[in-house]
């Protein structure tokens, strides 16, 4: 079934479901505002779906799950902080303050740096609960909206956005992507020149000039690690409009659109999730698929993550997510990108080169998945920054990406998942 199959005025119905979209996007932020992952206002936001959205699906289910929510984006201060310990031991022994002990400071050095290394890498490259047992535990919850089929399920295709929305950025608010990225880089390269002091300092004698340079190199490289500290603001939770309230609700667009319209498959099952704590790595995406996976792998199932629907011109398909470590599904891929161009649109193949997405945590639970978003990748202003507001929202960009998952969804029901679609 095609869009253009229905009867009824294509332009006027994808508006309908655009305007519920942000009008919806819009009520949150006026009426709750922003949701920190594991908080009340999270909480709040998705009963706020449950009361508005139940009636455009056949059940309605609120699962709860635990997490620590200020763990992940701990790493920036964490490892800063053990850098300027390892500094502080390296000094000691550099300067032989206790010359039975030079030795042992420097490995002392080398092991913290080695440990930040382990946590950038597990923690914020590849999403593993490094820190998590250190954190505070909370609550967050996933609300799972279903409209059933007319006969028996023999496909199923889900539509999500998460609810939650972060901390602020400080370095994006203040200087954008060329700021944010210069901090990172520099952060990186100093724990990177770091380690390679402390492994030569051990392996080999350095000249006393060379000893003097590293003596130096390792201060300026440990001031240059502080940025760490000053990464998140924590006393600053942003609205999350675009970020991503569009992908929530572009997700139950589709729900809407069907029960608006009196469409109901006859084999398909159609799955919106608002789903929960996707900012402190992925845990709401990821508690979903280890709760459901057997239930998941019974029928050909297809797991469609929108987040944020903001810059048309950035809108793309992405074939890879979690900084570049997971492949998406090839097929979830072609569909997505079948769909918009039925919208008369191209969409590149993208890769989620720095960050994550839900999808990354649903393929990597074995349901084949793909990301679906529309954001400047350096990244935007906007990015986790409190200019993500409501007044901030592209129109044309929600309705575009509104009509591609309806798209998406009646082709899913017609053609299943395909290496190529006519």
């Amino acid at each position: 079934m095609k869009l253009s199959d229905l009867d009824i005025n294509q332009a006027a119905k994808i508006r309908e479901s655009t305007n519920f979209t942000v009008r919806e996007v819009k009520k949150v932020c006026k009426n709750i505002g922003p949701r920190a992952s594991g908080t009340e206002n999270e909480d709040k936001a998705q009963e706020f779906v449950i009361e508005n959205c139940s009636k455009f699906a056949d059940t309605v289910e609120k699962e709860t799950f635990g997490l620590s929510p200020r763990a992940f984006m701990a790493w920036p201060w964490v490892c800063a902080l053990f850098m300027l310990i390892a500094a502080a031991f390296y000094q000691l022994s550099a300067f032989d303050v206790v010359p039975s002990c030079s030795k042992i400071f420097n490995i002392a050095a080398l092991a913290l740096t080695v440990i930040a290394v382990i946590i950038i890498v597990f923690d914020f490259l590849l999403y593993k609960k490094i820190l998590d047992p250190f954190f505070k535990k909370a609550t967050s919850s996933n609300v799972i909206l279903t409209k059933k089929p007319v006969g028996e399920v023999k496909r199923r295709i889900i539509f999500s956005g998460h609810i939650d929305s972060s901390y602020e950025w400080r370095f994006t608010h203040l200087g954008g992507a060329k700021l944010v990225t210069a901090v990172i880089a520099a952060a990186i390269v100093s724990v990177g020149v770091s380690l390679v002091i402390y492994i030569l300092s051990l392996v080999t004698e350095p000249s006393s000039i060379a000893l003097w340079f590293f003596k130096i190199v390792d201060i300026v490289a440990a001031l240059v690690c502080m940025v760490g500290f000053f990464f998140e603001n924590g006393k600053v939770v942003v609205d999350g409009a675009n970020d991503d309230l569009t992908g929530v609700y572009s997700s139950i667009a589709v729900l809407q659109f069907m029960t608006d319209n009196n469409i109901r498959f006859e084999n398909t099952e159609v799955v919106a999730i608002s789903m929960g704590a996707e900012e402190p790595g992925l845990r709401g995406s990821k508690a979903y698929v280890k709760k459901h996976a057997d239930e998941l792998n019974k029928v050909e199932t297809v797991f469609v993550e929108t987040d944020t629907l903001r810059d048309m011109e950035f809108m793309g398909v992405f074939n890879k997510d979690m900084t570049g470590t997971v492949k998406l599904d090839s097929k979830a891929v072609e569909l997505v990108k079948k769909a918009a161009s039925m919208a008369d649109k191209d969409l590149p193949y993208l890769s989620c080169f720095f960050g994550s997405s839900d999808a990354a945590a649903m393929a990597q639970g074995g349901v084949k998945s793909v990301l679906f978003a529309a954001m400047d990748p350096a990244p935007a202003r906007y990015y986790h920054t409190r200019l993500d507001t409501a007044d901030n929202l592209d129109i044309k960009t929600v309705e575009k990406g509104v009509e591609i998952l309806i798209n998406t969804a009646l082709l899913f029901d017609e053609q299943g998942l395909k290496e190529k679609y006519d």
